[in-house]
């Protein structure tokens, strides 16, 4: 029995292995851990390929069985997930938790018409008749933004732009109103303005429902705007974990300060250079020889590729409220107080 106000969603140690017959198995996900609580919203921030997705379809029990090790714990109101069976997880999903994924054009079924796919939703998870399910339908593709909503129910999925393909999914996840939302980078195809409204959405759902909130996404901009907390992933692993306030403005590992240098910025003078990463994520080492980011990193130091009491690089306290894995991290003058202020990084 889950204790009140406790977590939803709980990750423990959780571990993906891709595997081929006659290979070396590639580990995506590497040892990560986080929770959320009802009405929470915390962010997995981190470029393409360090591990934030396959995450995802983890705790949803999406990966394919075949060729796949999922190791640790992912427990949802105390229950456990990971080895769960299929008619558990299919009953869980879309009524208690949900997904809004990143491409929308692949996650929908182009032969069946969008009033279909939105009403299946409602008519397996709530007690509905069709003609109560299509009026819901109209409702939730209104509320998303989508124009002329009794039309597109009609329509099918290459009849819609992206942006609209996109909203559809956002509102066949909204349908129930699940406890547990994980949105994998749900606005990357809305414009600008769109993207404002479904994340204002978005935010009205948490805050009416106690929905808690899983916002995967490379764009910082989204994440000041909404997350609580925010966990930086690299390679599979965590790296640095915050309050989205104290992320911004005194990031600690070098990572996290160089996407945000690398973000435009407004009140930068014109002509300034942006600051990107050098190299490519693909530059990385296995985390059994150290710190899989040093090939890219400033600050790495000769220790940063040893081991060192049978951990490498281990995420680490660093100060109320945050956790580190970084042996040389960034630092800040100090204040008049003899304590650190926020202030960009070195």
């Amino acid at each position: 029995m889950t204790v009140p106000n406790g977590p939803v969603l709980e990750v423990d140690e959780l571990t993906v292995t891709f595997t081929r017959k006659g290979e070396a198995g590639t580990r995506a996900v590497d040892g990560v851990s986080f929770s959320v609580a009802p009405g929470e919203t915390i962010g997995l921030v981190g470029e393409s390929g360090c591990g934030k997705s396959v995450t995802s379809l983890a705790v949803m029990g999406l990966l394919p069985r075949r060729g796949v090790q999922v190791g640790g714990s992912v427990r949802f109101d105390g229950q456990e997930l990971v080895g769960a069976r299929d008619e558990v997880l299919r009953r869980m999903r879309g009524a208690d938790m949900a997904m809004v994924f990143q491409d929308p054009l692949s996650s929908l079924n182009p032969t069946v018409p969008i009033g279909t796919q939105v009403t299946e939703v409602l008519l397996e998870h709530r007690d509905m008749d069709r003609k109560q399910a299509s009026r819901e339908a109209v409702e939730l593709l209104d509320k998303v933004g989508i124009p002329d909503p009794d039309r597109r129910l009609k329509e099918y999925p290459h009849q819609l732009s992206g942006g609209m393909r996109q909203r559809a999914l956002i509102a066949m996840s909204l349908a129930c109103s699940p406890r547990l939302l994980i949105a994998d980078e749900p606005t990357t195809a809305l414009d600008v303005t769109i993207q404002a409204q479904i994340l204002e959405l978005l935010k009205e759902l948490v805050v009416d429902t106690g929905t808690a909130l899983v916002m995967i996404t490379h764009d910082l901009g989204v994440v000041a705007g909404l997350c609580d907390r925010v966990h930086v992933m690299y390679a599979g692993k965590i790296i640095e974990t915050a309050d989205r306030h104290e992320l911004f403005a005194r990031p600690r590992q070098p990572y996290t300060g160089g996407l945000l240098a690398s973000v435009p910025r407004l009140d930068a003078s014109r002509g300034t250079p942006l600051r990107p990463i050098r190299g490519s994520a693909r530059d990385a080492i296995p985390w059994s020889q150290g710190c899989a980011f040093a090939p890219r990193c400033d600050n790495a130091q000769d220790d940063c590729l040893t081991e060192v009491s049978g951990s490498i690089v281990p995420l680490e306290y660093d100060g109320p409220g945050r956790e580190l894995r970084c042996r040389h991290p960034l630092e800040y003058p100090p204040s008049r107080s003899g304590s650190t202020v926020s202030g960009a990084a070195r």
